[in-house]
């Protein structure tokens, strides 16, 4: 699938987007081995959380749904999974694999994860090394890259692990983990990261102590309690629409209903010290989540040295920030954030690559890229299957001379369904063929 954007045009409406990516995945995983029915709202019916709740069928859970943005889970509690017949396919999500990972290390049978030509590049060195540190039995190719082998081992262990890189996916992968191990886990984190996995044991139960940047979970029998909420609008996707309404020139923009966990919103702080004009209306809590709606009025935006602080918690939101600073005014630097180079793509070249392409002067660097801000002219855009940079540089279109197309995009349906009906339907020109 490609997608063609014709040059100019308003943003301006109301929206909602899909229901958040990660806290879809780690609810369908706490709701499979908590004793009793669990029901969600505003389930992420995307192609990664689907794979998720593919795998827990296969290990004997029932899951009703998704139905309108509605999944039942009907948990067999801790130790209630059952061996699936093969291998459990984890399509294009690094999330679910390092998080299942997690999970399947204190199973009592062994299991193979696997995933699509892309997961299957991506480096699980980062979760393998402190499993076996805790006794799990896990083997993975060359290069320590999936697929993933895991096989029963008597019992883990509790340790005390120093996370050597802000990760959000590690620290939940040993979290998790931490279940069934014997005594005490302890992450500490050299950066503030998403914590979904915290709120969410915690709705479920099971408390996690923090204490400082590091957070820990006590091992043991002690069961998981089925929990029901809804889940909120993924800030991740409404970064897409949020950047539209911000460089189109002129229009108001109200996205309903989106996460604003304060290891999210790195997106927010940043566009702000960038110009931009967002306001967060009738906040309230959705569960253990946070929840606003987001006014965005078009904005003269000015490049900004990315704060330090600021990169781990906007970590998937680069590559719609990259199109914002090529529409800014002077230069935008970003650095600390290597973690880009190990996600669906290498964003950094990715994204360095695409903005070239279309008449934009930048650099990348190791850990980021420096943004000369311009203007964007017409050209081709190749997303490597990557969907979030396929989003993001259809935006670039509102500020282009001439159409934009962009190649490969099939992979948005794994984040973002619907996605071009909803810009469509917003004033982007966009279509898909």
């Amino acid at each position: 699938m490609d997608f063609e954007i014709a040059p100019g045009g308003r943003i301006a409406g109301v929206c909602r987007v899909p229901g958040d990516k990660s806290i879809s995945h780690r609810a369908v995983m706490l709701a499979a081995l908590a004793d009793g029915d669990s029901r969600f709202e505003g389930f992420l019916a995307g192609a990664d959380t689907l794979a998720t709740a593919a795998a827990f069928r296969a290990m004997g859970v029932a899951i009703d749904g998704p139905q309108a943005g509605v999944l039942t889970v009907r948990g067999v509690g801790l130790y209630g999974l059952t061996p699936p017949a093969g291998p459990l396919d984890m399509g294009n999500s690094g999330t679910g694999m390092r998080l299942l990972a997690g999970l399947m290390a204190g199973q009592r049978f062994g299991v193979t994860l696997i995933g699509d030509e892309s997961l299957t590049r991506r480096p699980m060195r980062r979760v393998i090394a402190p499993l076996r540190q805790m006794g799990a039995d896990i083997s993975a190719a060359e290069g320590d890259t999936p697929p993933l082998v895991l096989r029963p081992v008597e019992s883990l262990h509790g340790i005390d692990y120093v996370l050597p890189m802000a990760s959000a996916q590690v620290k939940s992968c040993l979290l998790l983990a931490g279940l069934y191990a014997q005594g005490r886990t302890c992450v500490t984190e050299p950066a503030p990261t998403r914590d979904h996995t915290e709120r969410m044991l915690t709705a479920f139960g099971r408390p996690v102590r923090r204490d400082g940047a590091r957070v820990c979970i006590e091992g043991g029998a002690m069961p998981l309690k089925a929990a029901s909420f809804a889940i909120p609008g993924d800030i991740s996707s409404a970064a897409f629409a949020l950047v539209a309404a911000l460089i189109a020139g002129e229009g108001e923009l109200l996205i309903e209903n989106v996460g604003v966990n304060p290891t999210r919103t790195g997106i927010l702080d940043i566009l702000r010290a960038m110009g931009a004009d967002i306001e967060l209306l009738n906040p309230r809590q959705a569960g253990a989540e946070p929840v606003a709606d987001l006014r965005v009025r078009a904005s003269a935006l000015r490049g900004i040295a990315v704060p330090p602080e600021l990169v781990p918690l906007a970590i998937d939101e680069f590559p719609a920030i990259a199109v914002a600073a090529a529409c800014a005014n002077g230069e935008t630097l970003i650095t600390g954030a290597e973690e880009l180079r190990v996600k669906e793509s290498d964003r950094i070249a990715a994204i360095a690559a695409g903005l070239a392409a279309l008449g934009i002067a930048v650099e990348a660097l190791p850990d980021g890229l420096r943004i000369e801000g311009g203007r964007f002219r017409g050209g081709v855009v190749d997303s490597h299957g990557d969907h979030r940079i396929a989003m993001a540089f259809s935006l670039a279109a509102l500020r282009a001379t001439a159409p934009v197309r962009i190649r490969d995009c099939a992979n948005v349906g794994t984040s973002f369904p619907g996605y071009v009906e909803l810009m469509r339907g917003l004033g982007l020109g966009i279509s898909a063929s």
